[in-house]
């Protein structure tokens, strides 16, 4: 190995990632400063006092919009994509292990909405529930279209694992006795826990975060993108960085929660292999 000095490649690599670095955080970051500000503080530096008092306003009843609500409606909405995703993922994995009549058909079918714009996936969806004199709601339409953007990932995501998944392990529960049931339950599912989280996690952020898909379809109520949206052309005050601090927090928070499945499950893995160890 040799210790030689850094050449101007290394440096200037170095800068370019620095300079993605602060691009990609430094909005963030900034917001989160400035949601600080004291109660006359405005919407640039310099800050004028430091203090929560922005945060506390949020939860109070506001003159535009409606945050508590629409944050509400995200998170249910959000974790109703998870569910859905997942399972409806997971399924397909297991089905699409063996080819059947029209599987390439059903596949290139399913994918298909990441290619066609968000806009007009919307668009399309809040047209056809007005066609059939229904109106579009965050809860129904929206719930329809965002799944148009989550199933497709999830299904990538499935095919990839199953794809690499080791048969024998099935094999050996059936040859235990184990029905289809249980061999399901007490071998894969254990198995491709982690990417079944990890797919829940990209449906309830790519739900929880989605504006395109959501502005034809949400109806006469709000998702959370859109009322930040709307707060944008209408709210002066630093309580809409307050609004932005709790969503990036939020969004932190559901991948520590990720994170530490993640970490517990890999423990308990091992933990299992080394008493099964001990008693073999």
């Amino acid at each position: 190995m040799t210790h030689g000095k850094r050449g101007p490649v290394f440096w200037l690599l170095a800068a370019f990632f620095t300079l993605f670095v602060l691009f990609l955080y430094g909005p963030t970051i900034t917001i989160l400063i400035l949601s600080f500000q004291g109660p006359a503080g405005q919407l640039t530096f310099p800050m004028n006092g430091f203090s929560l008092h922005w945060f506390a306003n949020l939860f109070e009843p506001q003159m535009v919009g409606d945050f508590g609500g629409a944050l509400r409606r995200s998170l249910i909405l959000g974790v109703a994509v998870m569910i859905v995703t997942v399972v409806f993922s997971f399924s397909a994995g297991l089905a699409f292990r063996r080819r059947f009549l029209g599987s390439n058909l059903i596949f290139y079918l399913a994918i298909a909405s990441l290619i066609v714009p968000s806009i007009l996936i919307s668009l399309g969806i809040g047209l056809l529930f007005r066609v059939l004199e229904i109106d579009p709601a965050w809860y129904s339409s929206a719930f329809g279209a965002h799944l148009t953007w989550t199933l497709p990932f999830g299904l990538l995501i499935m095919f990839a694992v199953f794809n690499r998944f080791d048969r024998r392990y099935e094999e050996a529960a059936r040859d235990l006795g184990a029905t289809p049931w249980q061999t399901v339950r007490h071998v894969i599912i254990p198995i491709v826990a982690p990417s079944l989280i990890g797919v829940g996690l990209f449906g309830f952020t790519l739900s929880y975060d989605e504006y395109a898909r959501s502005l034809y379809t949400a109806g006469n109520f709000n998702t959370l993108p859109l009322e930040i949206y709307g707060m944008t052309t209408n709210v002066t005050t630093p309580v809409l960085y307050a609004l932005g601090s709790v969503t990036t927090g939020l969004s932190f928070l559901v991948i520590a929660i990720a994170l530490v499945s993640f970490t517990w499950m890999r423990r308990r893995r091992e933990r299992h292999g080394s008493d099964a160890g001990k008693a073999a």
